[in-house]
């Protein structure tokens, strides 16, 4: 007997793939000195994404400034626009226009291990990822590269593009197969394993590699991103199978990164 769940992921595949086909596929970004060039998602606007994530931003700001835990520590706010003012001037290799953006750095007191770019570059850190993996210069670039990199490759967007084209298909499932809650629930689930999860690794290695060239570009020695995972995979311990996980496992990380190091070195050796 056919299995029934294999029909519905074949049909959720079918009709995201539909959606897809209908709406068009474009890179949002030039593919810089490592090639980055895959065909993206975008069925939302740019703009949409944008207004939503300042209007995101400000809320935690404002949220963190009455806690007191906004900007605290003015010597670790500097460090950081300095930083990012480095980074900012090489993001034109990916995306010219991104100059430009309104780029804000701020950070929250917290013992969380936690640092984003959100679109249009606002950029945030927490003071626990800083302090407890005593992060070097060199190390935070890498960190500010690769969350970068996911602003500039508009990676938010994307996400949210492959979630609405997913519920797009569920709909018509659910509708057309007279599936129940559970098991559209359960195809629900599929997608997300199936679909969207492998999708975001993918990102997350754009933004590796991204972020190796931003950083090195900008006069940060790239081997700190190898120093920066084996930090974070010893704070971590153990880590999730990487199939079910949104990032790639630490090892495979670290290999591609060290791969990708001597392509990268000549400019960072050009800033010395």
């Amino acid at each position: 007997m056919e299995n029934p769940m294999a029909n519905i992921t074949k049909l959720m595949a079918v009709s995201t793939l539909a959606v897809s086909s209908l709406l068009g596929c474009a890179s949002t970004t030039d593919t810089g000195a490592l090639g980055v060039k895959r065909n993206q998602l975008l069925l939302v606007s740019n703009e949409q994404i944008m207004q939503l994530s300042a209007k995101k931003y400000y809320q935690m700001l404002q949220q963190a400034r009455a806690k007191g835990i906004l900007d605290t520590n003015k010597k670790q706010v500097a460090r950081l626009e300095a930083i990012a003012k480095r980074l900012i001037g090489q993001v034109g290799v990916y995306r010219p226009s991104a100059v430009n953006w309104n780029w804000e750095v701020h950070t929250i007191k917290s013992k969380q291990m936690n640092a984003f770019v959100m679109p249009g570059g606002k950029v945030m850190f927490y003071s626990g990822i800083i302090d407890r993996l005593d992060l070097t210069d060199d190390e935070i670039a890498a960190i500010m590269g690769h969350e970068m990199a996911h602003a500039l490759r508009e990676h938010s967007r994307e996400r949210i593009s492959g979630a609405y084209a997913t519920q797009l298909g569920l709909g018509a499932l659910v509708s057309g197969l007279g599936l129940s809650s559970g098991q559209a629930q359960l195809a629900g689930v599929i997608g997300d394993i199936g679909i969207q999860r492998p999708h975001s690794r993918v990102q997350e290695s754009e933004a590796d590699v991204m972020g190796l060239e931003l950083m090195a570009r900008a006069g940060y020695n790239p081997e700190a991103a190898i120093t920066l995972w084996q930090k974070m995979q010893k704070a971590g311990g153990g880590s999730v199978p990487q199939f079910l996980s949104t990032h790639p496992s630490d090892v495979n990380r670290i290999n591609k990164l060290e791969s990708l190091i001597p392509k990268v070195m000549p400019f960072y050796r050009r800033t010395l």
